[in-house]
């Protein structure tokens, strides 16, 4: 009686076993899969990255020196970051005024 309880546990764990392992290396190989895929898309992401990142340098301005530049092209292109400044404070400015107001109709 004994060798056929043994014998039923045993090959019980054995088919839970196998089970087990099956579901293990569907999972395994899913995984691996997966990998593969996050790898090409991570290439691919550094890629883009480095077009970006060589674009945006290339469109920087340069900050080398300009002792020797010409003095009236400096003042003209210190001119033009000026009244871009300004032009960018005047829509702050109005952006923030249409916020005050609606804040003030809201307590109201």
């Amino acid at each position: 009686m004994w060798f056929t309880i043994w014998s039923v546990l045993v090959v019980g764990t054995l088919v839970g076993a196998f089970f087990l392992g099956r579901d293990l290396w569907r999972k395994a190989k899913a995984l691996l899969r997966q990998m593969s895929e996050s790898s090409q898309v991570m290439d691919r992401f550094a890629r883009r990255t480095d077009e970006l990142t060589a674009a945006v340098a290339a469109a920087q301005p340069s900050t080398a020196p300009t002792l020797f530049d010409d003095p009236v092209l400096l003042h003209e292109r210190v001119e033009e970051l000026r009244a871009e400044r300004a032009e960018r404070r005047s829509q702050r400015r109005t952006r923030n005024k249409v916020t005050w107001d609606r804040w003030r109709r809201f307590n109201a």
